[in-house]
C-alpha cells in the first residue's frame, strides 16, 4: 500500500544548540526532543529520569475524596469489597492491582473480584454482578475502566443496596451514574491534571489516595506497576506525561532479572518466546496483550487475573497455559474471519470503492471482531465497522485512520443504536439488526463526507533525515534513553538518502520480508530489515538507489547484538 511520508518540521537551530551545549549530548537527539517539546534543561531532566515523586496527588481528581471516605468506612465496619472489572487487559490488569493491594489491607476473606462474561453480560457493569455482590453479601462494589455511563444499571444497584466507585477513563455521557464516587479524568469537572490514564490508572489512583490516607509506605503499592505498564501498553494510551512516568517504572519492574519477575509475568514472558532482551512496550502490545486478552476473548476473563496473580511459578506455568490454549484458539478465528471479510470487499466493487467498511455477518465470533477490524483497516486504510449478532442484536467494533474521529461519526447515527462508547479511533456499538443496512449507508455518508482525501493514505511521520555514518553504538544509547516509545513519545523514524543495497546483500526471508544491507558512501553500512517489504526485492538487487525510511533497534541473534534499521518504506531516487 501506498504511503504518505511526512517530514516533520525541524525545530528552530538555536534552540537545539543551546540546550545540546547545557547537556552535552548529540544535537540529532536534542532535536528530537524540542519536537516532542521537551526543550529546556529541567523539562529535559525530567523526561530522561521519569520520577514517581511527580506523580499528581490523586486527590486532585474529582470524587477521589468521597472514594476513599467510602473505603475506609468499609475498612473499618467490616464490609465486604467486590473488584469489578471489564474483560480486556486493561480491566484484568485493573482488577489484579486493585485486588492485590487491597487484599492485604482487607484479608483475602473480605475482597474478591468479577469479571463479566462478554457473550452473556456484555460489556460493563451487569445486572448478574450485582446481583452477584447481593448474594454473597458484598456491600461496597469498585468498578475499573467501565461505568461511567452506566446510569441504569447504577441505578438498580443503589435499589438493592449495593454502593458503587467508578473508576473509569472512557467520555462519559450527558448524566453521570448516582454512584458514591465516580473518578474520571474525562469528566468536565475533573481539574485532574492528566486526562489519559488507562482504566488501571484510574484504580492505582484510588489505590494512591487510600494508602496516603492511612500514612502507608507507598513502595508496595509501586510493586503493581508492573501490571500497570502492560495496561498502558495494551489500552494504546499515550505515553506521556503520568503515563510515562508509570510505564517507565513498570517496565523497570517487567525488565528487573535480580528482583525477579512476578510468577505469571515470568511465564507468560517465556510463552511469548520474549525470554531474552528488555521487554518494551510494544513486546507488551504484541507478545502480552493478545494472550491476557484471549480469555475474555474467548470465555472466562477471570483466567487472566487468575494467572496474574500467580503466587508460585507451578501455578504461573498452569494458569498460563490454560490462557495460552485459549489464544491458539482465538487465533484460528481470527484468521478464517479476517480471510472472510475481506474477499466480502474484495468481491463487491461498492465496498471496495467506498470511504468506509462495515460488514455484518451473523456467526462471527464476538471474540476476534475487534481483531478483524484493524486487519481490515491495515488492508484497506479505512474507517471499520465488523459486526456480529450476538443475544439477537448486532454488535461489533470500529478502528479509525489517524485523524478520524470514528466515535463522534458513530455518535450521528444514534438514533440507529441500542448502544455505544469509545475513543476516537476504537469504539463498539450495539444495534438492532434490522438496522444494520440503514447504519452501514449513514456511516458511509457521514465518513465521505468528512474524511480528507490525504486520511485514506497510511502516514510514516519522519523525524529527520540521518546519514547512515550517524547511526553509531553510542548513538542508539542516547536513543534508548528515550524510551518508553508508544503513542505521543514514538520511537523516532529517520530518513537517510540515495543510499543502496550492497552486493549480494538483499534476500527475502520468511513471509516476504526483505532482508539487506544499506551503505551510502560505499564505506559505512548497517543492517536492515523491512517487513512485508519483499516485493522491492528485484529493484533494489538492480542496483537503484533509493531513499529510505526506518527505526533504529538492537537485532539479538545467537547471543549477538548488532544495530539494525527496521525499514518502514522504500522510495525510488527518480
Amino acid at each position: 500500500m501506498e504511503k504518505r511520508w511526512i517530514r516533520k518540521p525541524a525545530p528552530e537551530p538555536t534552540k537545539v544548540r543551546h540546550l545540546a551545549d547545557a547537556l552535552r549530548v548529540n544535537e540529532a537527539i536534542i532535536a528530537l526532543l524540542c519536537q516532542r517539546g521537551v526543550c529546556s534543561y529541567d523539562e529535559a531532566y525530567e523526561y530522561f529520569r521519569p520520577s514517581l515523586d511527580h506523580l499528581p496527588d490523586p486527590l486532585l481528581m474529582r470524587d477521589m475524596d468521597r472514594a476513599v471516605d467510602r473505603l475506609l468506612t468499609a475498612l473499618h465496619e467490616g464490609q465486604k469489597v467486590l473488584v469489578f472489572g471489564d474483560y480486556d487487559v486493561d480491566g484484568t490488569t485493573s482488577v489484579a492491582v486493585v485486588y492485590s493491594h487491597l487484599r492485604t489491607l482487607f484479608g483475602p476473606e473480605r475482597v474478591d473480584y468479577y469479571i463479566p462474561d462478554r457473550y452473556k453480560e456484555g460489556y460493563g457493569i451487569s445486572d448478574a454482578g450485582i446481583d452477584y455482590a447481593v448474594d454473597h453479601n458484598f456491600s461496597l462494589i469498585i468498578a475499573l475502566d467501565c461505568g461511567v455511563k452506566a446510569v441504569d444499571r447504577i441505578d438498580y444497584a443503589n435499589e438493592r443496596g449495593i454502593d458503587f466507585i467508578i473508576c473509569d477513563h472512557h467520555l462519559p455521557g450527558t448524566e453521570l451514574p448516582k454512584a458514591v464516587a465516580v473518578l474520571d479524568p474525562k469528566r468536565a469537572d475533573c481539574e485532574y491534571p492528566f486526562k489519559e490514564l488507562s482504566g488501571c490508572g484510574v484504580g492505582f489512583k484510588l489505590m494512591q489516595a487510600l494508602t496516603q490516607h492511612l500514612g502507608q509506605d507507598q513502595t508496595p503499592l509501586y510493586e503493581l506497576l508492573d501490571m500497570l505498564a502492560i495496561s498502558i501498553a495494551a489500552d494504546i494510551v499515550p505515553i506521556t506525561g503520568e503515563n510515562r512516568i508509570l510505564a517507565y517504572h513498570g517496565l523497570r519492574l517487567l525488565n528487573d532479572r535480580v528482583r525477579g519477575q512476578r510468577p505469571g509475568v515470568a511465564a507468560l514472558r517465556e510463552l511469548a518466546g520474549l525470554r531474552d532482551g528488555e521487554l518494551t512496550i510494544s513486546s507488551l502490545v504484541f507478545g502480552f496483550a493478545p494472550r491476557i486478552n484471549a480469555a475474555g476473548r474467548m470465555g472466562d476473563a477471570k483466567r487472566s487475573v487468575a494467572m496474574l496473580l500467580a503466587e508460585t511459578k507451578e501455578e504461573a506455568v498452569e494458569k498460563t497455559g490454560v490462557v495460552d490454549k485459549t489464544n491458539i484458539e482465538r487465533r484460528g478465528f481470527d484468521t478464517s474471519i479476517t480471510k472472510e471479510a475481506l474477499s466480502m470487499i474484495e468481491d463487491d466493487l461498492s465496498l471496495r470503492n467506498a470511504h468506509s467498511t462495515v460488514l455484518y455477518k451473523e456467526d462471527w465470533h464476538k471474540g476476534v471482531i475487534g481483531i478483524v477490524a484493524s486487519r481490515c483497516l491495515d488492508k484497506y486504510y479505512r474507517p471499520t465497522i465488523i459486526l456480529t449478532q450476538s443475544n439477537g442484536k448486532a454488535t461489533g467494533s470500529a478502528r479509525s485512520v489517524v485523524g478520524f474521529d470514528v466515535h463522534q461519526a458513530i455518535s450521528e447515527c444514534a438514533d440507529l443504536l441500542d448502544q455505544y462508547g469509545g475513543h476516537m479511533y476504537a469504539a463498539g456499538l450495539t444495534l438492532p439488526v434490522e438496522n444494520v443496512p440503514k447504519f452501514r449507508e449513514r456511516f458511509e455518508q457521514i465518513v465521505a463526507g468528512r474524511i480528507l482525501p490525504e486520511q485514506m493514505i497510511p502516514p510514516v511521520e519522519i523525524d529527520s533525515v540521518l546519514k547512515l555514518e550517524d547511526i553509531t553504538d553510542s548513538f542508539y544509547k542516547l536513543l534508548h534513553q528515550m524510551e518508553p516509545f508508544g503513542p505521543g513519545n514514538p520511537n523516532p523514524v529517520f530518513e537517510s538518502e540515495y543510499v543502496y543495497a550492497t552486493p549480494d546483500s538483499a534476500r527475502i526471508v520468511g513471509n516476504s520480508h526483505l532482508k539487506l544491507t544499506l551503505t551510502q558512501d560505499g564505506r559505512h553500512t548497517v543492517d536492515a530489515i523491512g517487513f512485508g517489504l519483499g516485493e522491492y526485492h528485484e529493484r533494489i538487487m538492480d542496483g537503484n538507489p533509493f531513499n529510505v525510511c526506518y527505526t533504529v533497534e538492537i537485532n539479538e541473534y545467537r547471543g549477538q547484538r548488532t544495530l539494525q534499521l527496521r525499514v518502514k518504506d522504500i522510495r525510488w531516487v527518480e
